[in-house]
């Protein structure tokens, strides 16, 4: 008995499986429309988050404390990694756990991004808290201008 209703469970669950992945094809083609990853925004790019990003938050400005003061020891959402004792940067090591870190305050091609708006003045469009300050007056700050590209794709 136990394999009849094994097997009546499977005769049930493999048609239903393959319905869940064909339809929403099929729907697709009938629109005329790209896959998903066709349109997306460009992925991240490690290299570019290594040489210009990363900078950014090692970078002191008048007034305000380095990113990397505060955000190695806060549970902010963007979190870093600190730096090994008497290291001015990061190891390769760390650069990759700070890519994966940073990308949790990233909405890829997105202007609403948090690590753009967040550090950014209010009368430039940046959101009403930062417990650092606003580091970035304007969207002509060449820093907050590196921070946009490495969301928006750059790669160089």
């Amino acid at each position: 008995m136990q394999r009849i209703k094994t097997a009546l469970s499977c005769m049930f669950v493999v048609p239903c499986l393959f319905l869940a992945t064909a339809l929403p094809l099929r729907a697709q083609e009938q629109a005329g429309s790209q896959p998903a990853s066709s349109t997306a925004s460009p992925p991240l790019n490690y290299e570019f988050f290594k040489a210009k990003v990363e900078p950014v938050f090692l970078n002191k400005r008048p007034g305000h404390a380095r990113c990397v003061t505060c955000h190695t020891v806060n549970h902010a959402p963007l979190h870093l990694v600190p730096l090994s004792p008497g290291s001015t940067t990061w190891n390769e090591e760390q650069s990759r756990q700070n890519f994966q870190l940073v990308q949790r305050v990233v909405v890829p091609g997105s202007l609403e991004s948090p690590l753009l708006t967040h550090p950014l003045a209010v009368a430039a469009g940046g959101d009403q808290a930062h417990g650092g300050g606003k580091h970035f007056e304007s969207k002509d700050n060449p820093e907050w201008l590196t921070l946009k590209a490495w969301v928006f794709g750059a790669t160089q």
